[in-house]
């Protein structure tokens, strides 16, 4: 059970109740992670308008982002983060085989380097926040400096979304 409130459509605030509206509109479903940042609507509203940027709005190859957002909640142990985020890597063609090595990436055969250069920065970035002069260089050799920095926010927003689902004890959908 959840730390906080999951508020329902009608206990937000009416900016809230508005978001929750479109994306049902639009044939989404209102996760729980929304319902849980409603509890505060500006840091919430700035926190799905970034969410919103990172997905739709960035010029980073989708199947690298959705890798790195899924070995941030591997790492981090958020099985709601990556239970989320499978569907999405698979529809941007990120493979069944690539999701199950995930957790030993540097052992397996399923990612090019482009995709380990990645997964490297991300797991330097997870664990330690910097990154290494030579993980850098490997990423710098095939990113421009706006996907470095798309690269870098999407792995800090999921970092932080991680620690809001597990420090909060938010419960996937049923």
């Amino acid at each position: 059970m959840a730390r906080v409130a999951i508020l329902e459509k009608k206990q937000t605030s009416p900016e809230f109740q508005e978001l929750f509206q479109k994306m049902e509109e639009r044939g989404g479903k209102v996760l729980n992670l929304f319902k849980v940042m409603a509890n505060s609507p500006e840091v919430g509203r700035a926190f799905l308008k970034l969410g919103n940027a990172i997905l739709m709005k960035s010029s980073l190859d989708r199947p690298l982002r959705e890798l790195a957002i899924l070995r941030v909640g591997d790492l981090a142990k958020a099985g709601y983060e990556f239970t989320q985020h499978v569907p999405i890597a698979r529809r941007v063609g990120v493979t069944a085989e690539q999701i199950e090595a995930l957790p030993q990436w540097k052992q397996s055969s399923h990612f090019n380097d482009q995709e380990r250069a990645v997964l490297q920065f991300t797991d330097e970035m997870a664990e330690q926040i910097r990154v290494t002069d030579e993980t850098f260089a490997r990423v710098k050799a095939f990113l421009s400096d706006q996907e470095i920095v798309e690269l870098t926010t999407t792995i800090g927003y999921y970092g932080m979304v991680s620690r809001i689902l597990e420090t909060l004890q938010v419960e996937l959908e049923k």
